[in-house]
């Protein structure tokens, strides 16, 4: 379960992955963001971000036109 929620739909690379880099900012280790996305490009981008930075990358899918990802600060 998602200790906070991040609705990026309707944006573009690469204002996802910075308001996502901005809401783990202010999380706790271990804690899990929950975002919702529609860029296509967020799969690649976000697996990519969650490489770079050393957070996991807990679940991502498709529902729809809505990308879903789970990652969970380090």
């Amino acid at each position: 379960m998602a200790d906070q929620t991040l609705d990026a739909k309707g944006l573009n690379c690469p204002l996802p992955i910075i308001k996502a880099k901005k809401a783990l900012k202010g999380m706790s280790p271990n804690e899990v963001l929950a975002i919702e996305a529609t860029d296509p490009g967020s799969v690649a981008d976000f697996s990519a971000f969650c490489r770079q930075t050393g957070n996991e990358l807990v679940s991502s899918g498709q529902s729809g036109d809505i990308y879903n990802f789970e990652i969970k600060k380090s």
